[in-house]
């Protein structure tokens, strides 16, 4: 029994020897943090912002067709074998002149018609006499003279090719075109 108890009495000295023997583990340090780095946004310069064209430019980016098939200018017309201006004639004259005023560089060309009755030669008068009634008006009203032209086409140039009143009345008219701006 003694033999039993120093051979136990060994192997607990050598079970607890080889146990202190052993290499202690270090434990594993935890990684190191890595400091996040703010998000940098790229500011991007904003965009070039175009200012809205102007009236006068939009207006100078047109051409003479362009700007007549708009008809700023509105036409007037007259009574039978008169060039005298008609009371309704007025107002639409003083919106010509208005227009005019505002677009000082525009240069019109105002042009006197008739209708069929009558010979070439008195029509192209009376539509002579009325193109000068429109621009006589229209000079009364400040626009520069120089700044209009008168023509006739007498009744060579008719609106309605009618054979009544009705279309006569629409071919006797002083007609605004633009022809320089």
């Amino acid at each position: 029994m003694k033999r039993v108890m120093i051979l136990a009495l060994v192997c607990i000295v050598a079970v607890a020897f080889t146990s202190a023997c052993k290499p202690k583990t270090q434990p594993t340090p935890p990684p190191p943090q890595v400091k996040e780095q703010p998000k940098v946004e790229k500011v991007l310069p904003p965009p070039e912002v175009k200012p809205a064209p102007t009236e006068e430019e939009i207006f100078m980016s047109k051409s003479l067709d362009q700007i007549n098939k708009e008809k700023p200018l509105a036409m007037i017309y007259f009574d039978y074998d008169k060039y005298a201006i008609r009371q309704d004639a007025k107002p639409v004259l003083e919106g010509n002149a208005a227009w005019m005023k505002k677009w000082k560089s525009a240069k019109v060309l105002i042009e006197g018609h008739c209708d069929e009755r009558g010979t070439e030669d008195y029509n192209l008068a009376l539509g002579e006499k009325r193109a000068k009634s429109g621009y006589d008006y229209l000079v009364s009203l400040g626009v520069p003279a120089e700044r209009m032209k008168t023509l006739s086409y007498g009744k060579s140039q008719p609106l309605d090719m009618g054979k009544d009143e009705s279309a006569w009345a629409k071919n006797r008219r002083d007609q605004f075109l633009i022809i320089e701006k």
